[in-house]
């Protein structure tokens, strides 16, 4: 069965101090922490491109796992809305290159913000099961520091960038198990980018995870012959700290200090937040089953079960 191997992550190092970004707008320190969640942004280095995140978080990928070798990957899968220069060629195709991986690996990326792991991780799964193939890496990076307006408050204190690699293949450490997912494209203007800069309506796209994730976690956990007892740890999208703790309220059938929480030196880094989570919270962990949410951009949303062989 492909499963997840392993998870490695690439965190710039140089950022945005959030305090100093919320007093420019009035907002003070129960504010940023409270409601927004992280009080440090990580920022890519100017001359970075999407691309050299991904590789970064690819090669600490192969520094942990020696046996893992550039020659055996089979399939690239790059998760990321705001790729390389205007986004053509395909990032997975440059990411290839600079890695020095094999021609024969099939490259390509994935078109999806906040829900693009969960879709991912499936799409990975299922394509290599199709075509036989043994070692494949699923890549999110989407550096919103290139579409975010530093002098919109609904959206700069929000989103830092980050980048992961995840190691797919057979022995893993954790299974797929049911998954559900969900569009609704008649929200797409509450998420957008015009003219090369980013628009959120804040209320609607909170309000949306409020509707749509406790309900598609328990839709998730029935169909699944699952109680909210029987998850050792929800780990879903790290919207904001308003978002994850709205969401774990709402579910009410598992305590709240289930839902994992972990923005505070990161803040939204869209499609990776959830491995991000996982290679923190999860991998080295004893928990057996935990599960999984990502929502956003589309509108869409995507929620599954990891368990342990």
């Amino acid at each position: 069965m492909i499963g997840i191997k392993s998870i490695a992550s690439y965190v710039p190092a140089d950022g945005i101090d959030n305090y100093a970004q919320g007093a420019k707008f009035a907002k003070d320190e129960e504010f940023i922490i409270g409601k927004i969640g992280s009080a440090f942004l990580p920022r890519k280095e100017a001359a970075q491109e999407t691309s050299d995140l991904c590789v970064e978080a690819v090669n600490a990928l192969f520094a942990n796992n020696p046996d893992l070798k550039r020659e055996s990957i089979d399939a690239l899968i790059v998760v990321t809305q705001n790729g390389d220069e205007e986004g053509l060629p395909h990032t997975a195709a440059i990411v290839q290159d600079k890695l020095g991986l094999p021609t024969h690996v099939a490259a390509f990326d994935i078109s999806l913000g906040c829900s693009g792991y969960v879709y991912g991780i499936y799409a990975m799964k299922g394509f290599m099961e199709a075509a036989g193939l043994k070692n494949g890496l699923l890549v999110t990076a989407d550096p919103y520091s290139k579409i975010v307006d530093p002098e919109d408050r609904n959206t700069t204190m929000l989103f830092g960038d980050a980048a992961t690699a995840t190691w797919m293949g057979e022995d893993a450490s954790w299974l797929l198990g049911k998954s559900k997912f969900g569009t609704d494209g008649s929200g797409a203007p509450h998420l957008k980018v015009s003219d090369g800069v980013f628009f959120m309506n804040g209320r609607q796209v909170f309000n949306f995870a409020l509707l749509k994730v406790p309900a598609h976690l328990h839709e998730l956990l029935n169909e699944s012959d699952l109680k909210a007892d029987d998850i050792d740890a929800f780990c879903i999208h790290q919207g904001s700290a308003a978002i994850v703790d709205a969401v774990a309220r709402r579910f009410e059938e598992a305590p709240v200090d289930k839902f994992i929480k972990d923005m505070v030196e990161t803040g939204n880094t869209v499609s990776s937040s959830i491995p991000l989570l996982l290679e923190k919270h999860v991998m080295d962990a004893t928990w057996k089953r935990v599960a999984i949410s990502g929502f956003g951009v589309g509108l869409s949303w995507g929620s599954a079960i990891l368990h342990r062989p």
